[in-house]
């Protein structure tokens, strides 16, 4: 379910779909395709070799190309998000964004494919045929009843996994609530007096699978629009709703709920009242998952039963039913034991896993997402929080575990520590990371400055900033061409961004006098300071930041980073006992890999004594965004024993952090083929490097800054930053051809930066 409680407008949404290559996806080859042996061996003549091997044992296919890392994720755009029947074209960006998601949360390569039929027959003939090209289908915004016969017929004609997300992604969450929901009041499932309200897809899969949890089929009811799905009811019945009619003489919801010890909505908002809620049981389990809107909202129900446990599916309140927490996870346990199909068994075992991740010691970085609560299992933490580090490593274990118990498993897994290592490394941790920073800044909103207020790509910023919840962002500038720059954009709803000419602000002079007081000793006089204050925004910001008026700021469109830093240093001193620098962050192209560059920024050719300390905040920095540091001091030579240049620095830094009894590995001075790979590293057995580094220290600012634009251009990685740190107050300066996006995620730093301190 999508997370209601970030309002993004139509206009952002369609230049990001559309910005540089249109869409979310593109592919890239996983071997070096340079030489013209390259493409001997990729392709004809060498390619012959697997195919003749595929050919004599299909299973061969697994070894010898993508398909078992592949799930097609097909739709046929009859039941669009909550838009209706759109068609398959219209239903496109929501497959692609489905795709990203398998990558993004499994490392599962999804590929989108929109199926232009409403025809069953056509459909299903269609899908059928592609079962040697994937390892698995996901099926996806297909409407109710075709869904049901869809979904039966392909897994019964295919031998790959075939799941309708709609249908078993939020039946396996709310399954997993619902374990836990019991646990906390006491209750066995056996027992459970469970009322459903709707009887589409989504809601019979929640039916089924509460029933093969242990739920007792004569103790559930279901409700559909037309009152109680009841044994003999012939209005508006299918085969479907008929497996679920109960033996009751309730006719409406209200009577059904009467007495009930847990609802599941999946209907329409308002749907419960509080008048319903008062006569269920006590400490009753109320899951209102329609979206954006549930059947009854959190605080209707705490207002008349302070004993009862809640969920949604927005992200806005506790316990979100979220169907990114199973598809990723289901599939990529499933494909990791080449199962035949994603059965009961499987569902379940996600379902039990899920709830009792809930239970474990939550890990700072999730609970860092919580505005710093400390998150523990109770009736507000029933599952788990979807960029829990933990997801990949305990989900698809258990439901790899349930294939080969179930039989369905054709590649049964041997050692599971082994696997759960190897799921853990698939994904880099840097993305969760961030995810938090953002979600700690939503729940602790900042007050950012953005100094540059009249250019379009800053206001955008500022707006996506506020839409997004991450706080109050204030432009520095002139009110009227704002103004008349938010209406040519489009921009509504503007209301909380502030405006601050500082030429007439209501504070300009009291910076002036700041500023007089700092640089008076300097050589600057009172009118110098006026003026820097009147006419450098980038000043103003700062003295807004200085004076406690903001509480960070971001700049650097219009100029560059050194003349917006010498601006922002007549303002603000560096930290105590710490080095002003930049770190950039390089993610590789396929995300597995992360590492941080410094200095990007401030020092030129620095001394051993600055390295030590540049290594020793970028290892800080790497272990805050959950990596353990592995520091590397680059050179041209891998411990070369050179006298003098920057070599000799290099070794100097090195021996200051050994003195120093840091408590991360370090070592230097190395190349930067050695330090990233585990093989040449070998060549030198004395390295105190256990493994590949993630923290490059460069021996000079040409070498960090011309590295990490590089890498940007020509290696297809993304870089992020460089991130200014070791000033006294948080500012961030981005480089002039940044991203609207990109300036949102610097003001996201800055503000993270002012709640967790310098």
């Amino acid at each position: 379910m999508d997370d209601q409680s970030i309002r993004v407008t139509e206009r952002e949404a369609l230049l990001m779909h559309a910005s540089g290559r249109p869409g979310k996806l593109e592919i890239h080859p996983t071997k070096p395709l340079t030489t013209q042996r390259d493409l001997s061996l990729a392709y004809s003549p060498g390619v012959a070799a697997p195919c003749e091997q595929i050919a004599r044992d299909p299973n061969l296919a697994y070894d010898y190309t993508a398909k078992g890392n592949m799930v097609a994720v097909i739709s046929n755009g009859t039941a669009v998000l909550g838009l209706g029947n759109l068609g398959a074209l219209a239903s496109k960006p929501v497959m692609e964004g489905k795709a990203v998601l398998f990558k993004r949360f499994a490392d599962v390569d999804g590929i989108d494919l929109e199926v232009d039929t409403e025809d069953e027959e056509e459909f299903i003939n269609c899908v059928r045929f592609l079962g040697k090209t994937f390892g698995g289908i996901n099926l996806e915004d297909i409407k109710a009843p075709e869904c049901f016969t869809i979904e039966t017929r392909l897994r019964e004609m295919m031998d790959i996994p075939v799941f309708h997300d709609d249908q078993h992604g939020t039946a396996i969450i709310s399954a997993a609530g619902l374990i836990n929901a019991c646990d906390l009041t006491g209750r066995d499932l056996k027992d459970v007096k469970l009322v459903v309200n709707g009887a589409g897809a989504a809601a019979i899969a929640c039916c089924e699978l509460a029933k093969a949890l242990g739920v007792k089929h004569d103790n559930v009811i279901m409700c559909d629009s037309k009152g109680v799905i009841y044994k003999g009811r012939k209005e508006g019945m299918n085969q479907w709703k008929s497996a679920h009619a109960s033996d009751t003489d309730a006719r409406t919801l209200a009577e059904a709920l009467d007495g009930a010890d847990a609802f599941f909505g999946l209907s329409v908002k308002g749907a419960v009242t509080q008048e319903m809620v008062e006569k269920m049981a006590p400490k009753p389990i109320i899951f209102a998952m329609a979206n954006p809107d549930p059947e009854i909202t959190p605080e209707d129900v705490k207002a008349v039963r302070s004993d009862a446990i809640t969920a949604t599916g927005r992200s806005d309140y506790s316990n979100q039913i979220n169907n990114v927490l199973g598809f990723p996870y289901i599939f990529r346990g499933a494909l990791d034991v080449r199962a035949s199909t994603i059965n009961e068994d499987m569902k379940v075992a996600c379902a039990h896993a899920l709830a009792e991740l809930a239970r474990e010691d939550v890990p700072d970085e999730v609970a860092a997402a919580y505005s710093g609560r400390r998150l523990r299992y109770g009736p507000d933490y029933i599952i788990p929080a979807p960029f829990d580090p933990r997801l990949i490593s305990s989900i698809p274990p258990a439901v790899a575990e349930a294939a080969m118990a179930s039989g369905v498993a054709r590649r049964p897994i041997i050692d599971m520590d082994e696997y759960r290592n190897e799921l853990s490394a698939r994904l880099d941790p840097t993305a969760s990371s961030l995810q938090v920073i953002c979600d700690k800044v939503r729940g602790n909103p900042r007050r950012i400055v953005f100094a540059e207020g009249e250019e379009e790509k800053t206001i955008r910023a500022a707006y996506a900033f506020l839409n997004a919840g991450y706080g109050t962002p204030i432009l520095v500038g002139r009110e009227e061409k704002i103004q008349a720059s938010m209406k040519h954009l489009g921009l509504i709803d503007a209301k909380g961004i502030e405006i601050n000419n500082s030429s007439i602000g209501p504070r300009t002079r009291e910076y002036s006098e700041y500023l007089y007081r700092r640089l008076q000793r300097k050589g600057a006089l009172m009118r110098d300071c006026n003026r820097w204050v009147n006419q450098n925004r980038n000043i103003f910001a700062a003295a807004m930041v200085a004076c406690g008026d903001a509480d960070g700021m971001v700049s650097g469109l219009t100029r560059s980073f050194y003349s917006t830093y010498d601006d922002v240093a007549r303002v603000l001193d560096p930290a105590k006992e710490e080095l002003p620098m930049g770190v950039s962050i390089v993610v590789s192209g396929g995300g597995h890999q992360t590492v941080f560059l410094a200095d990007t920024r401030i020092h030129e050719t620095p001394d051993a004594l600055e390295m030590a300390d540049i290594a020793v905040a970028a290892a800080n920095k790497a272990r805050k965004l959950g990596h353990e540091p592995r520091v590397a001091f680059l050179s041209y030579s891998s411990f070369s024993g050179r006298e003098g240049g920057r070599c000799e620095e290099v070794r100097k830094a090195v021996e200051i952090l050994a003195e120093r009894n840091v408590d991360f590995e370090f070592d230097g001075e190395v190349t930067v083929n050695t330090a990233l790979d585990k093989e040449m590293m070998k060549d030198y057995p004395f390295t105190r490097l256990s493994g590949p580094a993630n923290v490059l220290v460069m021996p000079g600012l040409h070498t960090a800054d011309i590295s990490s634009k590089l890498l940007q251009k020509l290696g297809g990685g993304t870089v992020i930053g460089p991130i200014l740190m070791g000033l006294e107050k948080p500012v961030q300066i981005v480089p002039r051809d940044t991203t609207v996006s990109e300036m949102v995620n610097m003001a996201i730093l800055a503000a993270h930066d002012a709640i967790v301190g310098r």
